[in-house]
């Protein structure tokens, strides 16, 4: 087996993000607006990757910005086998209808203890009926 080049590697993990707004659980006459977000993670590479850190970055309709760091995800630090995915869903909660969420997870490749980071691309968070 070839060595695999960091860039073959960051190529093989890849995120998908499919968030839902939570009309029950949320309370706009208290600015509380509940999204459920489920991510998941592929890995197409032919390493196995284990998930140690996520980042977020979530941007409010109104401008603010809070970040979220820690350990893993959901109280896991999964690994990831080549060719099998991890998914899980999580929450936000913003005090407006609109905001976008992006990030990026800090990954280590198994064999070589090489770290490297996947990005998560920006995702919207809408309740139903905005045009933002």
């Amino acid at each position: 087996m070839t060595a695999m080049t960091v860039d073959e590697l960051d190529a093989g993990v890849r995120v998908d993000v499919e968030p839902d707004f939570r009309e029950a659980e949320s309370a706009p006459g208290e600015q509380r607006f509940v999204f459920s977000y489920t991510v998941t993670v592929h890995n197409d590479s032919r390493c196995s990757v284990q998930l140690l850190a996520r980042h977020w970055k979530i941007t409010q309709g109104s401008g603010k910005v809070q970040e979220v760091r820690g350990k893993g995800v959901v109280g896991q630090q999964p690994m990831i086998a080549p060719g099998q995915v991890f998914r899980y869903t999580s929450r936000a909660i913003l005090e407006g209808p609109v905001g976008v969420m992006e990030g990026a997870y800090t990954c280590v490749d198994t064999a070589s203890q090489r770290l490297f980071e996947v990005p998560i691309a920006p995702f919207r968070l809408a309740s139903p009926n905005q045009v933002h």
